[in-house]
């Protein structure tokens, strides 16, 4: 047996085989991939084997279309039989909120070339002439789509991957890690030991008790998911084309398609998610399947029957009842596990739709340390919450239940809130203020205030809804007055040891704040020349910095800066996220506001912009105030010691009621950014360079890693910010949600990342990357918002204050 190789992968399923393919295709073949049994004898064998283009991610979306152009053509170039149909599908529409996420859909895929249409009740008769219609508005027709013999494409990318050097070996289960002083890893094997750079936990329904090795406890669960195959079909028999798979989401909570001449029914019901295995899955578990459970999936099986009468007075021949890993918010954990040289391709709920784009990205970001995709959303480090085995349990069912609801942008998971969420000490005062709360790397964050008892369910749309109002009422309040915003989800780090400054220079592109007190943007780059974050920086002392960056980041991005730091340097990183608190206060009286709080003097002369000083408000000492706000008004963030929180925040309440200071939520700080031309973590991926990213004003012209590529390679795209016409009339109410195609001149040239309602111009202001031959000032564009084209012109610069005179005013 093998006792050495660069990678090691830990399960045998398509995961697996897909990454271990894929990892040879990027040039890494010394890669050994370990499977206890047989290969896809875990949840793989037991597959549908669907794929649909039917994804409104645009990073998911790249990933299950890979999936549907690698299948056809693996079978020619292995040799082995993965029996693709090209049968298309359609996802139909009761309700006019559905058929809004179905022309989001169209306007995400459209932009990546991906074949799709939202066509009426004929046309769906047409293709599909068996389905009951009644109700039915719309379908979307995704003709491209398929399934698949899980097995047999499982068993392709296998012989893919040993064709170009890497080793299967079968029936030799792992039975243990051992971390090695240098980082690597001993793998422990019934068969002996094998020692390794990279460990890979690909381990399906094993995952969790492999992570465990590692000292990790992953937030994914066991659930028990049903399909059923009918008898033969007689209607089936005479056909010459396979009938497209239709999604169900409302009515059978699930698909229909044939298989071969039967009929095949899945179903997530709805009213009860069932998990197994809560205490792991055992090791002598092997191509298991239960019992089905009729009584759970009746009510969605009797609907099925109504939808497709052809099947009503057949009987079932068979059930499967398996087994299947769901994550707390239904995206895969793919990358770095936080632990050295361990990463993860695991969590996956359709492994036969995602694993060739899982497996695809995942290798180019191990071999080349980031993917032609954002793998945020992926990112096994994105978990935030207190977890444990409750809540990993209650969300697994939650995101199970949630699969085929209507993904609303609003719709902020509920499950485990707060009771494992991480909460400012002024969580309860806010909240019977009106604060609606979102869920932020686990941290509970006002979005935005139901002042006036607005309930919740009435901003859940993919059009304009009463929230336009509310936020809009929250911007002009703080720019009439003051606004004052809990951010205390911001993730801080202190950054300290003698080689502290020679780290910073070496990883971050801006200059370090000279003075003590002085505050910086700066952005963290890779080797590569990619974009890892953005923080601001605060220097505190020759040898300390105060970091201040993007809650998701807090654990990915404290992460990639302990792996940057080299042996020889003496650095150390202090995580003060949950003992600092951050209350925002911004807007024309802020300075008076803050005034009646504290001694200090609050003058340009005394406390200049972009800079930081400890100070006493209300008593509380130790309060960091950093006179920088995310709004582009005059204003100050404090950073407060957590126990000092209630007494500021009265303080500030008090001082400000008597001037018109209103609260704000992140909705409002986010239509006010957009405004100003500020970027965020939309923008800042590991997938961009300084110069793509329209940053390389914050970058020294050299003398920090990846500056060469970061500042003058080659650019793939350009980011341009964009202002939206209104609406014209018969065009929805309707602006961007994010992952919406760009048009210039009939052809994509790129795709929103990120936008907000500007109140003050009275448009819509979006982040796009886009195609370097669109961006010029001026340039005529469109965006496909609910699948129209709405027509927008590239900016030249802020819309809100472009001189900066309000951030640095004296009154």
């Amino acid at each position: 047996m093998e006792t050495q190789a660069r990678v090691v992968i830990i399960g045998g399923g398509v995961m697996g085989c897909a990454l271990a393919y894929h990892l040879c295709k990027e040039g890494w073949n010394d890669v050994i991939l370990l499977e206890k049994a047989e290969l896809t004898s875990g949840s793989t064998w037991h597959a549908a084997g669907q794929i649909t283009h039917s994804v409104s991610h645009h990073g998911l979306a790249k990933i299950a279309a890979y999936g549907t152009q690698l299948y056809p053509r693996l079978e020619e170039e292995t040799g082995q039989s993965c029996s693709w149909h090209g049968c298309g599908s359609l996802r139909v529409a009761y309700e006019d909120a559905e058929v809004d996420w179905l022309r989001y859909t169209l306007s995400v895929g459209r932009g990546l070339g991906h074949e799709m249409e939202i066509v009426g009740p004929d046309r769906i008769r047409e293709l599909h002439p068996f389905y009951n219609l009644d109700g039915i508005k719309a379908a979307l027709h995704t003709p491209h789509d398929g399934h698949v013999d899980p097995a047999g494409v499982t068993f392709g990318m296998a012989a893919g991957a040993r064709r170009m050097g890497a080793k299967i070996i079968r029936h030799n289960r792992a039975t243990g890690l051992a971390a090695k002083p240098n980082g690597e890893w001993l793998v422990h094997t019934e068969k002996g030991d094998i020692a390794c750079e990279i460990v890979v936990n690909a381990g399906g329904t094993f995952a969790r008790q492999i992570g465990k090795w590692a000292g990790l406890d992953l937030p994914i669960a066991n659930l028990l998911h049903h399909y059923l195959i009918t008898e033969p079909v007689p209607q089936f028999q005479d056909l010459d084309t396979e009938l497209p798979v239709v999604r169900d989401d409302r009515e059978v909570s699930g698909y229909i398609r044939m298989e071969q001449k039967s009929g095949l029914i899945g179903i997530y019901e709805k009213a009860k998610a069932t998990t197994v295995w809560d205490d792991g899955t055992p090791w002598d578990a092997e191509s298991e399947l239960f019992e089905p459970d009729y009584d759970r999936i009746m009510p969605w099986l009797e609907n099925a029957m109504a939808r497709m009468p052809v099947f009503a007075d057949l009987g079932i021949k068979r059930v499967v009842h398996g087994a299947i890993t769901h994550p707390p918010d239904g995206n895969m954990l793919l990358g770095p596990s936080g632990m050295r040289n361990f990463w993860l391709c695991c969590g996956s709920q359709v492994g036969i739709a995602w694993g060739p784009g899982a497996g695809k990205y995942l290798a180019q970001w191990m071999v080349h340390g980031a993917a032609d995709i954002s793998m945020a959303s992926f990112d096994p480090r994105r978990f935030g919450a207190r977890i444990d085995d409750s809540y990993r349990i209650a969300k697994a069912k939650e995101d199970y239940l949630l699969r085929h609801e209507i993904p609303f942008p609003q719709l902020d998971r509920p499950g485990c809130r707060p009771s494992h969420s991480k909460t400012s000490p002024l969580y309860e005062v806010l909240k019977e203020r009106g604060a609606v709360y979102q869920d932020v790397y686990g941290w509970e964050r006002p979005y935005w205030y139901a002042e006036n008892g607005v309930p919740q369910e009435h901003i859940h749309s993919f059009r304009r809804s009463a929230l336009h109002e509310i936020v809009g009422a929250e911007v002009r309040g703080l720019r009439a007055a003051a606004g004052l915003a809990d951010l205390t989800a911001f993730a801080k780090l202190e950054i300290h040891g003698a080689d502290a400054a020679a780290f910073l220079e070496r990883v971050s592109s801006n200059r370090l704040p000279k003075q003590t007190g002085s505050v910086s943007l700066t952005y963290f780059i890779n080797a590569n020349g990619r974009t890892e974050g953005e923080a601001t920086l605060v220097r505190l002392a020759g040898d300390r910095f105060y970091a201040v960056y993007a809650a998701v980041k807090e654990y990915a991005l404290l992460d990639w800066l302990e792996t940057q730091r080299q042996a020889s340097e003496a650095v150390a990183f202090d995580n003060l996220s949950e003992a600092t608190g951050v209350l925002m206060l911004a807007g024309p009286a802020s300075r008076a506001i803050l005034s009646a709080c504290t001694d200090t003097a609050l003058d340009n002369a005394a406390f200049r912009w972009l800079s930081a000083q400890d100070i006493a408000v209300a008593g509380v000492e130790a309060v960091r105030a950093m006179r920088v706000t995310y709004t582009g008004e005059l204003g100050w963030e404090l950073h407060v010691p957590m126990a000092g929180m209630g007494a500021v925040y009265d303080a500030l309440a008090a001082a400000g009621e008597a001037r018109g200071m209103v609260h704000v939520g992140a909705a409002a700080l986010n239509a006010m950014r957009m405004e100003k031309g500020y970027k965020s973590g939309h923008e800042v991926t590991n997938e961009v360079t300084l110069a793509e990213a329209e940053l390389t004003r914050f970058a020294r012209p050299s003398g920090f890693q990846g500056d060469e590529i970061s500042l003058a390679g080659p650019k793939k795209w350009v980011l341009a910010c964009l202002q939206l016409e209104e609406p014209s009339a018969g065009q929805p109410n309707a602006d961007p949600l994010g992952s919406e195609s760009v048009w210039a001149k009939g052809k994509c040239v790129g795709a929103i990342s990120s936008g907000g309602f500007g109140y003050g111009v009275d448009a819509y202001i979006a982040w796009a990357y886009i195609e370097p031959s669109s961006v010029a000032a001026g340039a005529k564009l469109e965006v496909m918002v609910l699948g129209q084209a709405r027509r927008a012109r590239v900016l030249d610069g802020p819309v809100w204050d472009p001189e900066n005179a309000r951030p640095r005013a004296e009154g």
